[in-house]
């Protein structure tokens, strides 16, 4: 019988992870965790919705026969990942984290990390008038703001700041596309988050070739436990 493996999902390494170990013979189910209304589809099953906290991933654990859990969800996912070291600690499932490598900075970046929205608040007036936002959760502080905001988000819905412009795109982004969205848009500065991996970096990129500041949100520490950068790693603690 393969090996049943839990992937939680929902970043595009996720899915490329589970259509990997499923085509490796793996018995994989990636779980989604229900916010896309039409996500892309994966090799392995598929599953949406949440858990119901660590109890709930607990009970599903042993109910599924789960025999490895690897945290693939997005860096700033922290309450699921919190929740999956816990339930995996209940049950003694080997968990392992796919954590994207972090950002780094080169020559002509001018980035300023800040913890929260709120500390951003308090740079980006400095910044210019027109500032473009990557995420489109937590968004109520800048509405104190008398700044234009460019929002955006990968499928459509509402965002919780009033008057922004909301763009509905979805990446991975090229360096050159995001050039040239920054300059169309007239964008003097970007407010994002330290999410690391290569499918957001474009923006970045662009960013530094326009000499434009970048407030980035830093990363959550993710919760104890073994991690690997790529598929090959992971496939190696399988292994």
């Amino acid at each position: 019988m393969s090996r049943r493996i839990l992937v939680l999902g929902g970043t595009t390494e996720a899915r490329s992870l589970a259509d990997r170990l499923a085509l490796d013979g793996f018995d994989t189910v990636l779980s989604l965790a229900g916010r896309t209304a039409s996500p892309a589809r994966s090799v392995a099953r598929m599953r949406s919705g949440g858990f119901g906290g660590v109890a709930g991933l607990a009970a599903y654990l042993r109910a599924e026969k789960i025999e490895r859990c690897i945290d693939a969800t997005h860096p700033f996912a922290a309450r699921i990942s919190t929740n999956a070291a816990a339930a995996c600690a209940q049950t003694g499932v080997p968990r392992i984290a796919l954590l994207r490598g972090a950002w780094q900075p080169v020559d002509g970046d001018r980035w300023i990390f800040v913890d929260d929205v709120q500390a951003a608040v308090r740079l980006l007036p400095a910044m210019g008038r027109r500032i473009f936002v990557a995420f489109a959760d937590g968004l109520a502080p800048l509405a104190a703001l008398e700044l234009e905001f460019v929002v955006r988000r990968a499928e459509p819905g509402p965002v919780d700041l009033p008057g922004a412009r909301v763009l509905v795109q979805r990446g991975p982004f090229a360096r050159d596309a995001e050039r040239d969205l920054l300059k169309t848009e007239r964008i003097d500065a970007i407010l994002a988050k330290a999410s690391g991996g290569d499918s957001a970096r474009a923006k970045l990129d662009a960013a530094r070739n326009l000499g434009l500041p970048v407030v980035l949100l830093r990363r959550p520490a993710a919760p104890p436990g073994p991690s690997a950068p790529d598929v090959a790693s992971i496939l190696a603690w399988l292994a």
